[in-house]
């Protein structure tokens, strides 16, 4: 299988869940525990940052470094998946 068809399937799979635990279940099959806690913490600190909270704000908050900071930030600005995601939690209030 081609990446962009693995990656067009891992999509479809992604969006064929339904339910938190689905969800979980499907991330503890894909990856670790480390990896799973990592995107954990990136998603954090892009609420947060998402909700006008400054780097040294973040930092103090989640004990993420400044380049882990740095990286989410510029994917929060010129990227979209964060942005994108954390707009529809909040219009779904599953995000506040």
């Amino acid at each position: 299988m081609e990446a962009n068809t693995k990656r067009k399937v891992l999509a479809q799979a992604i969006l064929a869940l339904e339910t938190e635990e689905d969800c979980n279940l499907l991330l503890e099959d894909l990856c670790t525990i480390k990896e799973i806690e990592d995107m954990a913490h990136r998603f954090e600190i892009a609420y947060l940052l998402s909700q006008g909270k400054t780097f040294i704000d973040v930092e103090k908050l989640t004990g993420a470094s400044s380049a882990t900071i740095s990286r989410v930030n510029r994917c929060l600005k010129h990227g979209k998946g964060y942005r994108n995601i954390i707009e529809k939690m909040k219009k779904d209030h599953t995000l506040e």
